[in-house]
């Protein structure tokens, strides 16, 4: 992979494939259609909302330039990220529902939400604050 883009891993590649077509003064609509793919679909990889296949990400290096394979990665460690960021999810609860005031005598951020759990429920739920 290219020096350049290393520090882009975990952002969407198609981000950086909207990147790279502006700064080349490259129309996303002509690209499309020169690395044989239909508008929406590449529409849709450059606003976060598909990934993008390998044959497709081979077609755009080639085409721009780059080393075979650097949109694949790309694609692989926004994948890789994305699976860290759900299973780091199942640990920690969503803390922008909880009210901030429920935990007044301690920093929030460093519950141990595993460990803590029941302590944390019998805190909630026995003094009244939760029914």
């Amino acid at each position: 992979m290219e020096k350049r883009l290393e520090r882009f891993k975990g952002i969407h590649p198609g981000v950086i494939l909207e990147r790279e077509l502006n700064k080349r003064a490259i129309k996303p609509s002509p690209f499309a259609l020169s690395v044989d793919t239909h508008r929406q679909i590449f529409n849709a990889i450059l606003k976060g909302k598909r990934g993008i296949s390998i044959p497709l990400s081979l077609k755009v290096d080639q085409a721009l330039g780059l080393e075979e394979g650097t949109f694949a990665l790309l694609q692989t460690f926004y994948d890789i990220q994305k699976v860290k960021e759900n299973e780091l999810s199942k640990i920690h609860p969503d803390l922008s529902i909880v009210r901030k005031i429920l935990f007044w005598d301690t920093d929030i951020q460093k519950i141990d939400w595993q460990k803590q759990c029941k302590a944390v429920a019998k805190y909630l739920f026995g003094s009244g604050l939760v029914t």
